[in-house]
């Protein structure tokens, strides 16, 4: 009888010490990946100044800019169920990448006192978003425009005519049947062509060089799927070249090209002086963009209706506007 309790007592002392270690690995599982989302420089990439403001409304703190986009990203991260392991992204150089109608489209962004920066764009990859930008450079949209947020070692980020991070294109920028400044033209959005919005063909992973698309997002909001999705197609002009590789990004971003000559100036860029908002003390200006297509026509881009969050949130939350 003693031996069998003593065996039972053994047994329960085993089990209990194997629970301890068990959640004592879970604790210090968890704690690393606290710290590595605290070290992530996603969170704070391309917070919008407006949430800096502490007058908002929490309308206003749900700002619809492309630059609030992945404040709450690393935690989308986790919670999606995209395998974003860069072993299972393709390299910018396989051939999978190669437009199979004729050579990639060459994008040149002049940058003033800075040079220029070569890209090769892959229709292949994500081709509703090539479109758009081509039509974008082709009818002058990013001229004169700046590189209006730089995050060393993560993104230099342009193409805001707001210069702020809140703005976009309108139609007129991509249809020149539509007058500018006419009541047709309004911002407008495109669809997100990575795999968390269901496009699981875009298999460029977010490295050092590759062009991307900024966007907003909804995810982390709770307000439904739909909305979210909202976020997921909510790209318009806005876009941001990686200074260093970051493949947590991958699935979640639309990726569509990457540098080929002029690294050297976007790394000059990504050394220049910010302010605590990551906005340069002196913006890079884009002189110009223009795109060599091999004489292949893209066509003009899938548009979608540009989502105002915060119109939809004071409709919810029955917010009025002050007179």
């Amino acid at each position: 009888m003693e031996n069998n309790k003593s065996k039972k007592g053994l047994i329960i002392g085993g089990i209990v010490v194997a629970v301890i270690l068990v959640v004592a690995i879970a604790v210090a599982i968890g704690y690393v990946v606290i710290q590595n989302g605290q070290n992530n420089p996603l969170a704070s990439a391309m917070g919008g100044e407006d949430n800096m403001n502490a007058e908002n409304t929490d309308a206003n703190n749900s700002n619809n800019s492309q630059e609030n986009d992945t404040n709450t990203a690393k935690e989308n991260i986790v919670s999606n169920s995209v395998n974003n392991d860069s072993t299972n992204m393709q390299s910018s150089d396989t051939n999978s990448e190669n437009n199979t109608t004729g050579q990639n489209p060459i994008a040149t962004i002049e940058i003033a006192n800075y040079g220029t920066v070569k890209v090769e764009l892959y229709p292949n990859m994500a081709p509703n978003t090539v479109k758009n930008f081509i039509t974008l450079a082709k009818n002058g949209f990013y001229d004169g425009l700046t590189f209006h947020r730089v995050v060393e070692d993560f993104v230099i980020q342009g193409g805001d005519p707001k210069g702020n991070g809140t703005g976009g294109a309108t139609l007129s920028s991509v249809d020149t049947s539509i007058k500018k400044g006419s009541a047709e033209d309004k911002e407008y959005c495109i669809p997100g062509e990575f795999a968390i919005n269901g496009y699981t063909k875009n298999t460029l992973s977010h490295k050092e060089g590759v062009i991307s698309m900024a966007r907003s997002d909804y995810s982390s909001m709770g307000l439904g799927d739909e909305i979210a999705k909202k976020g997921y197609d909510s790209a318009s002009s806005q876009f941001f070249i990686m200074t260093d590789d970051n493949t947590y990004l991958n699935g979640q971003y639309a990726a569509f090209g990457k540098v080929i000559s002029g690294m050297e100036v976007v790394d000059k860029i990504d050394e220049i002086e910010v302010d605590e908002n990551d906005k340069p003390l002196n913006p890079p200006v884009i002189t110009k963009i223009t795109v060599e297509t091999y004489g292949i026509d893209y066509g003009k881009p899938e548009t979608l209706e540009d989502f105002d969050i915060n119109a939809y949130i004071s409709q919810i939350y029955g917010i009025t506007k002050a007179n």
